[in-house]
């Protein structure tokens, strides 16, 4: 067995499946720049079938992404392995994840199809994707709680018909380590053409155990790629943790033998790029990139670490990104300057007119605040309002009033298509009377299921992030906006969110 392990970063496509965590074009291929920036080995870029905006996704990641190989789900039809082939067709390097259910609940439930018509499917699906590409995986989904009989006869069949790797998914984040290292083991030692294929890993984290398992399938297992998002983000509780996957592989190389790709410091940039994009807040004691990770507020501790860092710190806050590095740009900034750092934190603008834009804003936000931190820059191009896109709904201003006794009012004026127009409302605080004035014209009739508030940066000054998450009629998006007074940054990711949901881009969700 190869003793390098392949990194497959779902993302943008498994990560991407969180409710509102759905992600523009131009977002995921940012993400996807920055993934190439961080040498993952595979980037699953989304789910070409699945809708129009998806494959354009996939397709502008294919044709702009050299370095890594580029990957779109597809279900076991014809179909959806054209639309991938389709969309992958500019890549460098191009593979196609096709994948069907081979549990008994899966099949009698939601397929509703014999084991004998899944595994015939599953072998004409993969005869097909072969034919498209070179590069085929194929996952059973539900795959750890299938029979493993049943399981053995698809996963020889598929290698068979040309099938290049092969990923057990524990899909519904039910496995336990040591069970699910041996589960991998046995399907390799029991499959005739096991060695014909690399073997993945794809772990759910329904009880938190999503790396721990990745981790034995690999060690007990044999497994040699580990599918995996940044932060974990993914439906439900989420998935394998990228960060913690490689710095355990690093870290213990003593124990697993095994090397990995991937540039570590570029750990913290992807994961401040995927936080402020989706708007899912990293929690502060989270490993590698939470903003604890690397404190020490036991004196012990602080002893301990000024004496010698390894008393208390397996691993270097440097080596994954962690810095104290800014940019101190001013009115009196230029324009070169600005895009150095934009290029810096992997932030690639498609023309000079959205440059112009973000330099504007930027410029606005330093007559504002004296420090611009890379966190800013991060959300300032993420801010729709640089964008060059026609958007339904835009901010231009807001004043409002808000003092002890009474009750507080706003005024904001925003744009409909282009026309400006302006509402007003009191609310039980400057925030509430703020979105209600938006709502007041705009009666879109959403639910407000999430609004959360992040700093950017760890001072008064900083920008603030807000987070509003909105549902209607079975959708739910995210929006965010960043600002430095908290009730503009609120309205902006209010618009933000409903810019979204005035989207008609259908989405079909898939789980492998």
């Amino acid at each position: 067995m190869s003793d390098q392990l392949i990194i497959f970063d779902t993302t943008l496509r498994d990560g991407e499946q969180s409710p509102g965590a759905s992600m523009t074009k131009d977002e995921k291929l940012r993400i996807a720049r920055q993934l190439e920036r961080l040498k993952v080995d595979v980037i699953e870029a989304g789910f070409a079938a699945s809708s129009n905006g998806d494959f354009d996704a996939v397709k502008a990641i294919a044709d702009t992404i050299k370095d890594s190989t580029i990957c779109s789900l597809a279900r076991a039809n014809d179909r959806d392995i054209s639309r991938a082939a389709d969309a992958l067709a500019g890549a460098n390097r191009a593979r196609i994840h096709t994948f069907i259910a081979t549990s008994a609940l899966h099949m009698e439930k939601k397929l509703r199809m014999t084991p004998e018509q899944v595994l015939e499917q599953a072998k004409l699906a993969v005869r097909y994707a072969r034919s498209r590409v070179g590069d085929v995986e194929f996952s059973p989904e539900d795959g750890y709680r299938s029979d493993v009989d049943f399981l053995c006869r698809v996963i020889e069949a598929v290698i068979a018909e040309g099938a290049t790797t092969i990923n057990v998914p524990d899909t519904v984040g039910y496995a336990i380590p040591e069970l699910y290292g041996h589960f991998i083991k046995t399907l390799r030692e029991r499959i005739p053409n096991s060695d014909k294929a690399i073997w993945s890993v794809h772990c759910h984290n329904d009880l938190g155990m999503a790396v721990a398992n990745s981790l034995a399938g690999v060690k007990i297992g044999g497994a040699r790629q580990v599918e995996c998002t940044i932060n974990g983000l993914g439906e439900r509780a989420g998935n394998c943790s990228l960060e913690e996957v490689v710095m355990a592989i690093k870290t213990r190389r003593d124990y697993f033998g095994l090397d990995v790709g991937i540039d570590t410091t570029q750990i913290m940039p992807a994961s401040r790029m995927v936080s402020q994009t989706t708007g899912f807040v990293v929690q502060p004691n989270k490993a590698v990139v939470g903003a604890n990770a690397f404190a020490h507020a036991s004196g012990i501790h602080q002893d301990g670490v000024l004496k010698a860092r390894d008393t208390y710190e397996i691993m270097r806050a440097e080596d994954v990104g962690w810095s104290a590095n800014k940019i101190v740009l001013g009115k009196l900034s230029g324009r070169n300057a600005f895009k150095q750092r934009l290029q810096d934190l992997g932030i690639q603008m498609e023309s000079e007119s959205e440059i112009n834009a973000a330099f504007a804003k930027f410029k606005e936000l330093a007559d504002r605040k004296s420090e611009i931190f890379d966190e800013d820059i991060l959300a300032l191009v993420s801010d729709e309002s640089v964008t060059t896109e026609k958007e339904q709904y835009g901010y231009v201003s807001m004043s409002q009033r808000s003092e002890t006794g009474e009750r507080p009012h706003a005024v904001v004026v925003i744009t409909v298509d282009g026309k400006e127009m302006r509402g007003e409302s009191d609310g039980n605080g400057p925030v509430d009377a703020s979105l209600k004035a938006i709502e007041s014209h705009v009666k879109s009739g959403a639910e407000m299921v999430l609004y959360s508030v992040n700093a950017i940066s760890g001072s008064t000054e900083s920008q603030g992030e807000v987070t509003v998450r909105l549902q209607h009629s079975g959708r739910v998006v995210n929006g965010v906006g960043a600002d430095p007074d908290i009730v503009v940054a609120s309205a902006k990711a209010y618009l933000s969110a409903l810019n979204k949901l005035h989207s008609k881009a259908d989405r079909v969700a898939a789980q492998g």
